[in-house]
């Protein structure tokens, strides 16, 4: 199975935005040493625990400390932009890095009301129009009675890299399928079961360029530890941050010791749904469940988002993974 990474660039009550940003290439080099298909950004505006706010810098950073591994967005919130930005930053991308970077596209703003209006975003309404822009921006064309059939996109020698959309709920599935690109649905965070919105996306298939054949993504939250219990503890701030997400508090992610001096438990009425979507064990037992997930949804491939209070205990998560799932290292990185 392929396995990916998705890195929302977590903000802890002990290293904030500016060590999320430098733990991100870390990660990035990492991710691409021990075998990982591709790593994506999340776009967030004003959240408290997540620094991944420009996926297109991040991805052009990282571009430079990897080799191997894809790039991309998981996603660009189309309503937060114009269309034709978006082409320009991403084929500039793809001549940058040619034949690693992917296009994410969610349909939401990633952000509270107040913000996504600060952010001059559109409403999700206008979806599949503006997707009708950003694919015609990128060769297929405007009619020539457009106003916009004679505007130049640069780099004009250059293709847009491959196009995934994004979905929680199966609101994309069906367009993505009649457009011929990539779906990942978005189980990281959704208590929607993602078999239903995966199988409209197959039957609405038709192939493309970039996709002769489906292609699904499924995103999962794990955390994987040494032990059970190591992996338990560690876990404990997460759900506490998930609990409160549920609720609309969006806070960093504390130690286990600051969570505990909350007396705050995680019984199944604190957690709520969005409790029951993180993975958490020793190397078998996540191992298990990732691949129970994906035959369930009928996914082609998993990738993988970690939040953890310590940027070591997040780093070892995937390598243990990546040791359990027999991932081809890059021997050359080790020497």
């Amino acid at each position: 199975m392929d396995l990916s990474i998705l890195d929302v660039l977590p903000i802890t009550s002990q290293h904030g935005a500016g060590a999320a940003l430098r733990c991100a290439t870390e990660l990035a080099a990492l991710g691409d040493q021990l075998g990982f298909t591709r790593l994506w950004y999340a776009e967030h505006h004003a959240m408290a625990s997540i620094a991944s706010t420009s996926p297109e810098l991040l991805i052009a950073h990282a571009g430079a400390a990897t080799k191997r591994i894809r790039l991309g967005a998981g996603g660009v919130m189309l309503p937060n932009h114009a269309p034709l930005r978006v082409v320009e930053q991403y084929q500039t991308l793809h001549a940058l890095h040619p034949g690693r970077i992917d296009l994410g596209i969610g349909r939401a703003s990633g952000t509270d009301p107040l913000t996504a209006r600060a952010l001059r975003a559109v409403s999700g309404s206008q979806f599949a129009s503006l997707m009708d822009e950003v694919l015609r921006f990128s060769g297929k064309g405007f009619p020539s009675s457009h106003p916009y059939s004679h505007i130049r996109v640069i780099p004009e020698d250059i293709a847009l890299p491959p196009v995934w959309l994004l979905g929680s709920s199966g609101g994309s599935a069906k367009l993505a399928g009649q457009l011929g690109t990539g779906y990942a649905f978005a189980g990281h965070f959704s208590p929607m079961p993602p078999a239903p919105a995966i199988h409209t996306y197959r039957r609405n298939f038709r192939p493309s360029a970039d996709f002769p054949k489906p292609k699904v993504i499924l995103a999962i939250h794990a955390l994987c530890a040494s032990s059970d219990e190591e992996a338990k503890e560690f876990a404990l701030p997460v759900l506490y941050s998930l609990s409160l997400l549920q609720r609309g508090r969006s806070v960093v992610v504390y130690s286990p010791d600051e969570v505990r001096a909350k007396n705050w438990i995680p019984t199944m009425d604190a957690l709520g749904p969005m409790g029951q979507l993180l993975i958490v064990g020793d190397p078998p037992r996540v191992r298990r469940a990732i691949e129970a997930a994906a035959r369930a949804a009928d996914a082609d491939e998993v990738m993988l988002m970690t939040l953890s209070h310590d940027p070591t205990v997040r780093l070892n998560s995937y390598r243990l993974l990546a040791d359990e799932f027999g991932l081809q290292r890059d021997a050359t990185k080790d020497a």
